[in-house]
């Protein structure tokens, strides 16, 4: 009997040791499927390739590490930007598709920015963009901030609160706890913008319309011209001084001749 039971258990962990291998393979990498439809890599899970500082031109000499197929920027203590500094695509990106899975501390604070003008703030603080927010809204006072929610994680940061789009019974958010992987997702077709969280959207608006410009004017953004309306920008992770991870950044090309529907 004794021996029965452990033929059977060598046979479950052999077969399981594929599955952790391919697991392992598609941690920041493209199946097919995905190279057919039009992905990239943004990140290649082992360099800094492709990214640089916001203001600077190298990729910053501290704050950032990169282990064991994951992007982290490092805890400074919660200070924006005052450590590595946030970091952006050397490629700007108008019509895409993006999607990165995020890790956060408990507490944390950080953000994915899009249409980034990084010419704008050279000083203290992040670069100016639209923003995907990553936050942790049980514990971070950011949360209760701002008008309506709309600086938890998933929001438009400062503009529009994060809820559940895709269920009409219910505008609750799926969020995985500190510790845990979440994906974001942005879409952006011309003018039409949506945030996805772990499958669902939650976020959508069109940046062209007198509505934004409404919600720009009495947010922290109105000192910035046509904020959120330039034609294209980098991608931006930030840095806010907690440690926050990333993996599996991909992104593909959503303008019309790139024939992507």
């Amino acid at each position: 009997m004794i021996r029965c039971t452990l033929l059977i258990l060598t046979l479950i962990l052999a077969s399981c040791a594929p599955i952790r291998a391919e697991q392992q393979r598609i941690t920041n990498s493209l199946t097919a499927l995905e190279e057919k439809a039009g992905w990239v890599l943004l990140w290649d899970g082992e360099t800094t390739e492709g990214w640089r500082s916001a203001k600077a031109e190298g990729f910053p000499a501290k704050g950032w590490e990169i282990k064991d197929g994951v992007l982290s920027v490092l805890s400074s203590g919660g200070a924006e930007s005052r450590n590595g500094g946030d970091i952006i695509t050397t490629k700007e990106y108008s019509n895409f598709e993006l999607t990165v899975d995020f890790r956060i501390s408990h507490g944390a604070n950080s953000g994915i920015k899009y249409f980034v003008d990084p010419e704008l703030l050279k000083g203290e603080g992040s670069a100016i963009g639209l923003e995907f927010q990553i936050l942790d809204d049980e514990v971070h006072p950011d949360a209760k901030k701002g008008t309506a929610g709309n600086r938890t994680v998933g929001s438009l940061y400062d503009l529009i609160p994060a809820v559940n789009l895709s269920d009409p019974n219910t505008r609750q958010k799926l969020v995985h706890p500190p510790g845990s992987w979440n994906t974001a997702k942005i879409v952006v077709r011309g003018n039409e913008v949506e945030h996805w969280l772990n499958g669902i959207k939650v976020v959508e608006y069109n940046r062209g319309t007198e509505v934004f410009a409404a919600l720009v004017a009495r947010s922290k953004y109105a000192k910035w011209p046509n904020f959120g309306r330039w034609e294209k920008g980098p991608i931006l992770l930030q840095d806010h001084g907690d440690l926050v991870s990333f993996r599996n950044i991909k992104i593909r090309d959503l303008t019309p001749e790139a024939g992507v529907k």
